[in-house]
């Protein structure tokens, strides 16, 4: 693998392979000590490369096609940095014959710095969850909110999960059993980044393919982004008849079913569920059924069967709604001290949602159980095995557990413990100091710190061996919403310290996998982590504070221009699940006082599923195609409708198609050398070009008025009127 030396002396032997396969073939068992690890280049490329993804996944954070740039797309682009540096960079030594002695190159550009510019790139694409509590209140919510509380909110729930991290490694990290497989794409991917490639007459090398990519989609990207904005969706099935209601649902990609809809556009293409050129088939196959069931037969089927009186409501609506059809005044039915005002709300009505929004909000509870079920019905033997493997007194260590620790001193777990402890009394000053801001009461911190502390094991040994982490944020949102309701912001801190700290954790773990595969000392993994986690959540609360002050109306779709791009959906489906979860109250909606308690019932379906699957299966071995139905994928697919919208889907789908199945089939070497790349050169050029135009041209309200900028971009007016007699929404005929 490139600059690894075989320092350590390994003689391959059955006593010496890795009990996972995939391991004992992706991984290498060399290492070389003597790699320069914390360089100058390291220090800025990763440094750099976490403040550029943190500012550009925040930016794009509250646009209407949320572009998420991950950490491959900068463990790609480093590289060609990485060497330059290495080449041009002065080679003297400063301060010689004292402990403090250092050099800005000392020598090539090797593997173990780019692993630790991509731990720290890897900070700066994770999001910041707790942004959406500052968008909530500041934007919906319309109160103000101190910088001081806000900050030490997001900062802490991003540190909370190091302490979980440290409190599990030894058993998540060290066992061989515990492989984390998502990480050998990036084992794999780093070892063909730093190969000596051999460049073939009339073929292009990796960078030169980058390059070319990003100045393309940089380019590119002025159409959709400014000049011909109608390219983000196109909605042709609408020209038929653009004053037919019904022809309006169907065709609209952005607020109806999305038949025939597609955009030209890399943001709206990977906006919501990533590149589709990092999907393998078998997974987009389950997305592609689990859409065309929800939008093609669960959505029509239940809007025109009128379930839950759904043709008052629009048929594909995030939105809040009174029975009559028109938007909740939700600030209406909040009183002084920022609770649910009950008198007020009685005399409202109850909360209505479009039938979309509640059967999504059924998938979620489908998919929660549908995942435990599937694991321990198709992976139960084998985790378990894993998991005594891995718990074990006196086992045989792992070959790479015994080269790390040959070679490297682990991080004491009092590092670990210092954070946990500090960061919870300063979560509880919050508590107590800002109590009228975060509404959060002491216990209620120590109760998510314990529902993190028992889940992330459990879910931790899931994701270590199956790749499939269940989220916890509906029992979270639901345990709170039931002990402590009427209180919004109550019960959106508790979501994220219950559930995001144990995300994080896990996170983190993974990120320590990947150096144990990598042979990364652990301290400079470790003073990695933490500087990049510190560094993205300064830059993530920086920009969305720049960004609330910047742009007028921001997230307020009655205030902005209907085509503007600042319409934060994301954030839209945070705020309508703290009103539900927690000022209304889970009682008061999927309990015995609501409207949608019936949704409760897909808990069941999701657990029987995957049990039916396993009963075919095993029914019909020879049918191998039976096993490859993944529910937790399936019933999951469309997890992000809303904010996604039918477009991001359908455009989504063909890509993955044409290279996860054409090209990968018929173009392999094609596809093994320049794929990825050809995702992070995508990612890359469409942010420049997006952040360039705003700084440029949208902060000064410079614009092309054309009829391919018109502000329905998707050219179906009508595709979120209702349907039912006698509903009177403006614009919408009424019946």
């Amino acid at each position: 693998m490139g600059e690894i030396a075989e320092e350590f002396p390994v003689v391959i032997t059955d006593d010496d392979r890795c009990v996972v396969p995939e391991v004992e073939l992706t991984v290498p068992k060399t290492d070389d000590p003597s790699l320069p690890v914390l360089t100058f280049r390291m220090w800025v490329l990763g440094i750099g490369a976490c403040i550029v993804l943190s500012f550009i996944n925040q930016f794009f954070w509250y646009r209407t096609m949320p572009l998420s740039i991950t950490g491959i797309s900068a463990q790609i682009a480093v590289v060609p940095l990485g060497h330059l540096m290495a080449r041009v960079l002065p080679t003297r030594s400063f301060l010689e014959g004292t402990r403090f002695q250092f050099t800005l190159n000392p020598g090539a550009f090797n593997v173990k710095e780019h692993v630790l510019i991509t731990i720290f790139a890897n900070s700066g694409a994770g999001s910041v969850y707790a942004t959406h509590i500052l968008s909530a209140i500041k934007l919906y919510y319309k109160r103000s909110l101190p910088f001081l509380p806000a900050f030490l909110v997001m900062i802490t729930t991003q540190i909370l999960g190091f302490g979980w991290a440290g409190l599990f490694r030894k058993h998540l990290v060290e066992p061989g059993e515990m492989w984390w497989p998502s990480n050998l794409v990036q084992v794999s991917l780093f070892g063909a980044l730093h190969e000596k490639e051999k460049k073939k007459k009339g073929h292009m090398s990796r960078t030169q393919f980058f390059l070319i990519v990003l100045v393309a989609s940089f380019a590119y990207y002025i159409l959709p982004g400014y000049l011909f904005t109608m390219l983000t969706s196109i909605s042709w099935v609408c020209w038929f008849n653009p004053k037919s209601i019904l022809v309006n649902q169907l065709g609209s990609g952005e607020h109806g079913l999305g038949v025939g809809s597609i955009g030209f556009d890399w943001v709206t293409i990977s906006a919501y569920l990533g590149s589709p050129l990092a999907s393998p088939l078998f997974a987009s196959v389950n997305v592609a059924i689990g859409f065309v069931l929800v939008m093609y037969v669960v959505t029509p089927v239940c809007y025109w069967l009128n379930i839950y009186e759904a043709k008052t409501f629009p048929i594909f609506s995030s939105q809040l709604f009174m029975a009559n059809g028109s938007r909740y005044d939700v600030l209406s039915i909040i009183d002084s001290k920022f609770h649910l005002d009950r008198a007020v709300y009685s005399n409202t009505g109850s909360i209505n949602m479009s039938t979309f929004f509640a059967v999504t909000y059924g998938l979620g509870f489908a998919t929660l159980s549908a995942t435990i079920v599937h694991v321990l019905v198709f992976n139960g033997s084998d985790l378990w095995k894993q998991t005594r493997g891995a718990f074990q007194k006196d086992k045989k260590m792992d070959i790479h557990t015994r080269i790390m620790k040959k070679n490297y001193r682990e991080v004491p777990l009092w590092w670990f413990l210092v954070i946990l402890i500090l960061n919870i009394a300063l979560i509880m000053f919050i508590s107590v100091h800002y109590n009228a801001t975060v509404q959060l009461p002491w216990w209620g911190v120590l109760l998510a710190c314990a529902i993190a502390i028992s889940f992330t094991p459990l879910i931790g040994v899931i994701a270590a061996t199956t790749n499939q982490a269940p989220g916890l944020n509906i029992i979270t949102e639901y345990v709170i919403g039931y002990i402590y309701p009427e209180r919004p912001v109550a019960n959106m801190c508790f979501k994220v310290y219950g559930y995001i700290s144990m995300t994080q954790a896990l996170t983190f773990i993974s990120d320590f996998k990947l150096g144990h595969y990598m042979k990364i000392p652990p301290r400079s993994m470790f003073m990695a982590q933490v500087v990049g986690t510190l560094v993205a959540v300064m830059v993530y609360t920086g920009t969305a504070w720049w960004l609330m002050e910047e742009i007028p109306h921001l997230c307020d779709t009655n205030l902005l221009p209907s085509d503007s791009q600042w319409t934060c959906p994301m954030d839209r489906v945070f705020f309508d699940a703290s009103v539900i979860w927690g000022l209304v109250g889970p009682r008061r909606v999927f309990g015995d006082l609501g409207e949608y308690s019936s949704v409760n019932w897909f808990f069941l379906v999701g657990a029987i599923a995957p049990l039916l699957v396993w009963l075919a299966a095993k029914a019909f071995p020879a049918q191998t195609w039976i096993s490859k139905i993944h529910i937790p994928v399936l019933v999951g697919a469309t997890a992000m409708m809303p904010p996604a919208t039918a477009v991001n889907f359908t455009s989504w789908l063909i890509v993955a198609f044409v290279f996860g199945h054409f090209i990968f089939k018929y173009r392999r070497e094609w596809w093994k050398k320049y794929n990825y790349v050809l995702s992070g050169g995508l990612d890359a050029g469409s942010a420049f070009m997006t952040i360039l135009l705003f700084l440029a041209l949208g902060r000064k309200g410079i614009e092309v008025q054309w009829w391919g900028n018109s502000g329905d971009r998707d050219t179906c007016p009508l595709a979120s009127c209702p349907t039912a007699k006698g509903v009177v929404v403006k614009g919408c005929p009424v019946f």
